[in-house]
């Protein structure tokens, strides 16, 4: 499997960007080929929707994901699942039942080359707050995730404050088990001080600062380089990112940025998302020197 050794801050993408086309007009390897010519060499794919037959793919589809992953130099990087409490209808899943659902996923990431999960809990209001018995589901599956070498990370994505309660607990969290194996995704979007004027503003959202992330970095395993508006001169309007990449770098943050597209055309009838995620990308390198 390729493998990509450079220190520091890392260009990637996560294919959640490319959701109005996966699938209709472009496959699994168009996008894998889009990601090479970017000259990026991270890739996040969300089980459900690019895993054929998932959760359980074919060994054919196994190997023709590491043909891929050679042929286009690119590097699994993170794993998307999420914890499905409500999958039964009638009732939620039993801390028992959602370890096994979790621990199937850990597995399928290993198996596929990963070493980061975005492990999505249920959430119990609009703070994000996940499910009262996380800790347990997590503590459950931790034995497998350390033996497979597999990090669990929530992702932090607004309107989270990076200073507040949802993160203090997952960091508390750490602390207390002394665990490498649960950690964070921070989600650029926990940064953004523009918005269009008349667009909705989450009333529970207030932004952070870049230097807010300094004292998580040591629990954070990649991130989510969320993106709404490039300029045709390869800015990122509405997020402050050379704040963001120096801050990284100066602390010596060593992980993958996925890039993740979240404008409000992505699901418009004929969009595509390449010209946008390469004027990114443009961005990207030009910040971080590559």
């Amino acid at each position: 499997m390729y493998q990509y050794d450079r220190k520091g801050p890392k260009r990637g993408v996560a294919l959640y960007s490319y959701s109005a086309e996966f699938g209709l007009t472009k496959t699994l390897e168009d996008c894998f080929e889009d990601v090479h010519d970017m000259g990026a060499h991270g890739i996040e794919i969300l089980a459900n929707t690019h895993i054929a037959n998932y959760p359980y793919p074919t060994d054919e589809w196994v190997e023709n994901w590491f043909r891929l992953c050679d042929k286009y130099e690119v590097v699994p990087v993170e794993y998307g699942n999420w914890i499905d409490s409500h999958v039964l209808g009638d009732r939620d899943l039993t801390t028992e039942e959602s370890v096994a659902m979790l621990s199937r996923d850990i597995r399928l990431a290993h198996r596929l080359g990963f070493t980061v999960m975005r492990t999505k809990m249920p959430v119990i209001n609009d703070l994000l707050e996940p499910v009262k018995n996380w800790r347990e589901i997590i503590k459950g599956a931790l034995p497998l995730a350390e033996q497979l070498n597999i990090k669990m990370c929530p992702e932090i994505h607004t309107p989270s404050n990076l200073k507040g309660k949802l993160v203090t607990d997952f960091v508390d969290f750490i602390k207390e088990t002394g665990t490498k194996h649960f950690g964070l995704n921070i989600d650029f979007s926990v940064f953004r001080t523009e918005f269009k004027e008349g667009e909705w503003v989450d009333p529970n959202y207030t932004p952070n600062a870049p230097e807010d992330i300094i004292p998580l970095l040591p629990y954070i395993y990649c991130c989510h380089a969320k993106f709404i508006n490039m300029s045709e001169d390869f800015r990122e309007t509405t997020i402050p990112y050379p704040e963001i990449i120096k801050v990284m770098q100066e602390n010596g943050w060593d992980g993958y940025l996925l890039s993740e597209y979240e404008g409000a055309d992505k699901y418009d009838p004929g969009y595509e998302v390449g010209q946008t995620l390469r004027r990114h990308h443009v961005m990207l390198k030009n910040l971080l020197g590559d």
